[in-house]
């Protein structure tokens, strides 16, 4: 059974794998969140580094700000595009800043840099579709008081944000309780299907107009302005000034209409963020970028090797502890409810939490996604290789012990080969579980199948979700296919006739 684990490390790590970190002096990494118009900021920067001879990597729809500010301060990534208002209130919530201008000496705390304002203000702002503002007669966030049946949908990182839900439902005194969180893209869908009345929007975009969704005044001025702006890493002022001083030219050049119709392009007309970001960069600093597009098996092939990456390294990991903890907890009764307690506590920690937990320890891309997986790949091996000796019955030691046989051999030639349908099982359990939660990844930079499939809901294309989910349920039938094989190798004969017979 350990070989299966050796097997799967062999094969993942015989060729390097772009997760891994090969990250060189001129390389500049930018990160980006996961909603089109911080793509298409992080494409521009990208375009105008690529361009001058830095070689550049993007890791996009890397998640919430969180997730962005640790791996800029962690060193993960070199430069982020961010909001002031988001500064003010999300990352430096607790440090009391009144306006933007102290911003830059609290970032250089942090080793951080911040250029100047790009030129739009892309604030919250609170919307419903025209027909239910005029049948309620809204024209304001405090009309919603009166109101308290109405259902409101608000993305996830608002719901839990310092100048989102908690503080607008204060600040306003708002009696809503059917408040649900959900992601930002499928929040305009709601509202347009009627299962949802008002959403959280970002004042740029594109979807205000094409859902004819009107905006409620902020009467009692909660939200901030969010003037876009880029993070940097302080020392990149060193490692890439050319780049630094370009950011800075970006100062003032990007208009809210100009920021509208990018996103609108990329959203409504199928454009790329990277065509429409190159297409910007030409225009306002005279260059001639080209936009790189891969066709479809190109991006197959590297989603592949992505999630093969992370299912082999952290699967194969997994059974070579998990067996082995497994008997112990089956061998030694002391310790029976502490390994069994402690993978039962993993496993009920939600996916995404364990991800963004690594992310202080390991960073963000391959590393957290391979460890996080390797944790929720123990309980169904360890349980069941526990559950297959504990089980054997009592007669069949004493006799094994009667012939002199010392206790390791017992282990190797009678235990083990009794119990192996009972792990294989719970292999082929933990397998299909890595596989599907191995999706997750692309939202902390790890890639594979999740990352067509974000893609796609953020641009409500279903062929690049089933881009992603085609191939991850392919994979995990092939996995499972794989495992069932392998019972012709390592399950004795006579168990394989014995179940035969008892499914027939």
């Amino acid at each position: 059974m350990i070989r299966i684990g050796l097997i799967f490390l062999l094969l993942t790590m015989i060729t390097v794998h772009p997760l891994m970190p090969q990250t060189e002096n001129t390389t500049i990494i930018i990160g980006s969140k996961k909603f089109t118009e911080n793509i298409i900021l992080g494409d521009i920067v990208a375009h105008l580094a690529h361009d001058s001879g830095y070689e550049i990597r993007h890791r996009k729809q890397l998640g919430g700000t969180r997730i962005l500010w640790k791996a800029l301060t962690g060193g993960d990534i070199d430069i982020y595009p961010e909001y002031t208002g988001t500064i003010r209130k999300e990352i430096f919530h607790n440090q009391g800043l009144s306006g933007d201008t102290g911003l830059d000496a609290v970032l250089r705390r942090y080793g951080v840099s911040i250029t100047p304002p790009l030129g739009f203000n892309n604030t919250y702002a609170i919307g419903v579709t025209r027909e239910t503002a005029e049948r309620l007669g809204l024209q304001t966030i405090s009309d919603l008081k009166r109101y308290p049946q109405l259902v409101f949908g608000f993305t996830n990182e608002f719901m839990d944000r310092q100048d989102g839900w908690p503080g607008l439902r204060q600040h306003y005194r708002l009696p809503q309780q059917n408040v649900r969180g959900l992601d930002h893209d499928l929040a305009y869908r709601g509202i347009a299907a009627g299962s949802i009345d008002v959403i959280d929007m970002y004042s740029t975009d594109a979807e205000i107009k094409y859902y004819d969704l009107g905006t409620l005044t902020d009467d009692l001025g909660y939200f901030p302005d969010y003037e876009a702006v880029y993070l940097y890493r302080t020392d990149l002022t060193k490692k890439a000034p050319e780049l630094v001083s370009l950011m800075t030219e970006l100062a003032g050049q990007v208009s809210r209409s100009e920021m509208v119709e990018m996103n609108a392009a990329v959203k409504l007309e199928g454009e790329t963020e990277s065509s429409v970001a190159a297409a910007f960069v030409n225009n306002h600093f005279s260059r001639n970028v080209q936009s790189q597009t891969r066709g479809f098996r190109q991006r197959l092939w590297t989603t592949t090797k992505a999630h093969l990456f992370l299912v082999g390294i952290s699967l194969g990991t997994a059974i070579l502890l998990a067996i082995p903890l497994g008997i112990v907890a089956a061998k030694f009764s002391r310790l029976e409810k502490i390994i069994l307690g402690t993978v039962g506590i993993i496993q009920t920690i939600p996916s995404l939490a364990l991800l963004v937990f690594m992310i202080p320890l390991l960073g963000i891309g391959g590393p957290p996604a391979i460890v996080a997986l390797f944790l929720y790949s123990l309980l169904p091996i360890v349980r069941n290789t526990y559950t297959g000796i504990h089980d054997i019955p009592i007669p069949i030691r004493q006799s094994a012990f009667a012939l002199g046989l010392p206790w390791w051999m017992l282990l190797r030639r009678i235990e083990l080969p009794l119990v192996s349908r009972s792990i294989l099982a719970g292999i082929k359990t933990s397998a299909v579980i890595n596989v599907g939660t191995a999706t997750l990844g692309a939202l902390i930079g790890a890639g594979g199948y999740g990352q067509p499939i974000l893609t796609g809901i953020r641009l409500d294309n279903i062929g690049l979700i089933l881009e992603g989910a085609i191939p991850a349920a392919t994979l995990a039938l092939l996995v499972q296919g794989l495992f069932d094989l392998s019972e012709l190798v390592l399950v004795p004969k006579g168990l394989r006739l014995k179940a035969a017979k008892k499914a027939g």
